[in-house]
């Protein structure tokens, strides 16, 4: 009788090599399987090899920061949605760091890069709607700003992932620099601040 896949096993498989990954460990079939009660065999199982299981755990970082997005629905305070995108990254990097690291090492395959773009495509929305109310000036480009957010965001998280700094340490410093982005593209001061404080504590889950 053939039993059917489990997805805890695939789970599991790709947390065991995520780790063994950020520990720059030599990733092998035996060294995934070592001690969790599964056979070499799995890895062809679930992922048809290793190469396959490489691609999955690229791929399960953008995933998991997808269905995070996911439960972010756009507000009409679209620079506080904008916020919230970043709170929303920042929280994977310290709940999955293994993983957030490994999302954009271009050393491992990417089998679904439509899905990685697209945790992209939810701040350039927001930064699209925040152009479109008034918040951001008319001529901001606003594919090259979502960027400039991004590496703002994207820099604080590997200090992050790495233990160079603390999330408390991180925190501070990229709402203060969320802050004065905003402003730059047109924001008021006091709105940019107010949108910032509410949407970061929205993607964090810890609603004011």
């Amino acid at each position: 009788m053939v039993r059917p896949p489990r997805p805890e096993v695939r789970g599991l498989l790709i947390d065991r090599a995520a780790g063994m990954l950020a520990r720059r460990e030599p990733v092998t079939l035996r060294g995934v399987v070592a001690g969790t009660g599964v056979s070499t065999m799995a890895v062809y199982t679930y992922f048809d090899g290793m190469p396959g299981l490489l691609g999955a755990v690229r791929q399960e970082g953008f995933t998991r920061l997808a269905a995070r997005l996911g439960t972010l629905s756009a507000t009409d305070d679209p620079v506080g949605d904008a916020a919230a995108a970043g709170a929303a990254y920042a929280a994977s990097a310290r709940e999955i760091p293994e993983l957030y690291s490994l999302m954009f090492d271009g050393s491992l395959p990417l089998p679904d890069s439509g899905a990685a773009d697209a945790t992209l495509g939810h701040l350039v929305g927001a930064v699209r709607r925040a152009v479109a109310s008034g918040r951001f000036d008319d001529d901001v480009d606003v594919l090259g700003f979502a960027h400039e957010l991004w590496m703002l965001g994207h820099g604080a998280c590997m200090l992050l992932v790495t233990r160079v700094l603390s999330f408390e340490q991180v925190e501070p410093v990229v709402t203060s620099g969320l802050v004065h982005l905003y402003r730059a593209a047109g924001d008021d001061a006091r709105s940019a601040a107010r949108s910032v404080e509410r949407g970061w504590a929205r993607g964090l889950g810890t609603d004011l």
